[in-house]
């Protein structure tokens, strides 16, 4: 990884206009109006961190998909507020009570949460949970899925918290109990209808989702904790099974070869936890690279694209880039230039034929790949600034997208018109604040990734994924 300290300079210019920080001496888990302005960097680590403590559900640790919007919960937010609690701490923004108190909470909840196969009154089965669950009484919302990969990004949480709250303080010794408990609950090998890989996800009313985990993708955290589990593991050489299906998505018309997905979350949320640096399985031994390297590439890649801008949308360059799944203006058709051009509301977007590029571009894209590419992240960050200031940074922090384009015209279904400016979406995603929050420290100080280096589920579902070097050989 580049050495942060070379951008510390680079940092503060860049970034320099951004709203001020925690007031020294200010009440842990609040952000007050500060006479002196904290480094820029740390207040949008900081604004970011507090939409999780603020909007999550004290009494169960249910993080809601978004805000100000009313929501229902999101299960994979809760996995990202279970890592952005101990940063905060790190910070001073909360005590480690505090922290160690909501994630206890948390961990009750879906240690105890009922499963079974009812299509109502359950918040899982067989130790999956529904994608979304009722904020307050945390059943089904709906008729939801049950996500593989959003129970995935909740245990990211829940094992994370696990290794980082290692005293004797009774608390913690029952948070690594829970941990032990939600994660073992799950049964891999009952979601796998269609030998060897995992099912996206079930419905009580219609049985296993007919599509599974079996090209690149976000998925890479979801086979390892398969493979390491203690309880249900899938059989040793389903990771060669499925990254041997990757090679038609090698390639890329912009910058380094890398493994092409359109959306940059693909490349964040899994190397959030892992830290991929130095380590490899057969494919990535095979191309002489491994995942945080073919993350930096695809980030690379994204800005290069909106260099290059083949669809002539209005702000796009060198430091306006970052397309992600995100908010849209909705499903209207606008005249530019006597063009009709398309938009669409939330979306998958992303460069290439299998992605959507409607002009919108989600700030977490370029904030979450920091680690990757800090060099170009940080300047994207202070010129998204710079140039929309508040009207796409507020309370906590960036808005989950904007566009440029749409700066005049009616009404959108979505979002709001900023006359002049950009149209601009309403609301934060608690999926889209995780990598800002949790990226930005892994850039600062690589702590989620050392602490998850010492769990050792983790260690044991890399080494039988086939993964070698880097500090695995430590």
């Amino acid at each position: 990884m580049l050495d942060r300290r070379a951008f510390v300079g680079r940092s503060a210019l860049a970034l320099a206009g951004l709203a001020s920080g925690c007031a020294s001496g200010s009440k842990p888990g609040t952000i007050a109006a500060a006479a002196d302005e904290t480094p820029p960097i740390d207040d949008l680590q900081h604004r970011t961190f507090q939409y999780f403590w603020d909007t999550s559900n004290p009494k169960n640790g249910l993080a809601p998909d978004r805000w100000p919007t009313k929501s229902f919960a999101s299960i994979a937010a809760v996995g990202f507020a279970l890592t952005a609690y101990p940063i905060g701490v790190v910070h001073g923004w909360i005590s480690r009570d505090q922290a160690r108190q909501r994630t206890l909470a948390t961990l009750d909840f879906f240690a105890n949460a009922k499963q079974g196969p009812e299509p109502t009154g359950t918040s899982g089965y067989k130790g999956f949970f529904y994608h979304f669950l009722d904020m307050e009484t945390g059943e089904r919302f709906d008729q939801t899925e049950l996500s593989t990969i959003d129970t995935t990004l909740l245990l990211g949480g829940v094992l994370f918290a696990q290794s980082w709250f290692d005293t004797d303080h009774p608390d913690e010794v029952r948070i690594r109990a829970l941990a032990d408990r939600i994660y073992a609950a799950v049964d891999w090998t009952w979601i796998r209808p269609r030998y060897p890989f995992i099912s996206m996800g079930w419905h009580p009313e219609s049985g296993f989702i007919s599509s599974a985990w079996s090209q690149f993708n976000e998925a890479l955290l979801l086979y390892v904790l398969a493979l390491g589990s203690p309880t249900y593991p899938i059989q040793a050489g389903t990771q060669e099974e499925w990254t041997s299906r990757f090679q038609p998505q090698w390639g890329g018309q912009y910058g380094e070869p890398h493994l092409i997905f359109p959306a940059l979350f693909v490349y964040q949320y899994s190397n959030l936890w892992l830290d991929f640096r130095g380590l490899q399985d057969q494919f990535t031994r095979a191309h002489g690279i491994d995942y945080f390297e073919n993350s930096r590439r695809a980030t690379y890649a994204q800005r290069d694209y909106a260099i290059a801008n083949p669809k002539g949308w209005v702000g796009y360059g060198p430091d306006i880039w970052g397309l992600t799944a995100c908010d849209g203006p909705g499903q209207i058709t606008r005249q530019f230039g006597g063009i009709a051009r398309s938009f669409t509301g939330y979306s998958a977007r992303g460069p290439g034929a299998d992605g959507v590029d409607d002009g919108t571009i989600a700030p977490t894209a370029a904030a979450g790949s920091i680690a990757f590419a800090p060099d170009i992240v940080l300047p994207a960050i202070g010129a998204m600034h710079a140039r929309y200031g508040s009207a796409i940074y507020g309370k906590y922090g960036f808005l989950d997208s904007f566009n440029p384009t749409l700066s005049t015209g009616p009404a959108t279904p979505k979002g709001r018109i900023v006359e002049g400016l950009c149209w601009v979406d309403d609301d934060y995603l608690g999926i889209d604040q995780g990598p800002i929050v949790g990226g930005i420290e892994n850039w600062r100080s690589g702590m989620i990734w050392s602490t998850m280096r010492r769990n050792p589920h983790i260690r044991r579902g890399l080494i039988r994924a086939g993964f070698s070097g880097g500090w695995l050989s430590q």
